[in-house]
C-alpha cells in the first residue's frame, strides 16, 4: 500500500476532489485551514497579509492506484500555476 500526502491551496479544492473522484478514491482524511509556505506559491498563513490557506489530504491506496492518483494530482499542479499543489507518495508498512 501507498500513502499519498497531498497539500494544496484551498482555492483548488473542488478541482482536487473531482480528480480524486475520477480516480475512484472513496476514502481519505482531510485537514482544512492548514498553514504553510511553498517554494513557488508563497505563504498561505490565513492572515491579513497572507490570506490564503491550504488543505491537506491523506489517501491510502493499493500500489496500483497510487500512480494514477499521483498523475491526476500532478496534472492539477501543472494547470494551477502558482496556486500551490504538492504530492508525496510514502510506503505503508502496516495498516489496521
Amino acid at each position: 500500500m501507498k500513502l499519498l500526502l497531498i497539500a494544496y491551496n484551498e482555492a483548488v479544492d473542488q478541482e482536487m476532489m473531482e480528480r480524486l473522484d475520477a480516480c475512484g478514491v472513496t476514502g481519505y482524511t482531510k485537514w482544512t485551514r492548514v498553514l504553510g509556505r511553498g517554494a513557488t506559491s508563497g505563504p498561505h498563513l490565513l492572515s491579513h497579509v497572507w490570506p490564503k490557506g491550504n488543505n491537506v489530504l491523506a489517501v491510502a491506496v493499493e500500489d496500483e492506484a497510487a500512480d494514477a492518483i499521483f498523475q491526476a494530482v500532478d496534472e492539477l499542479r501543472q494547470s494551477a500555476g502558482t496556486e500551490g499543489v504538492k504530492a508525496f507518495v510514502l510506503p505503508i508498512e502496516r495498516a489496521t
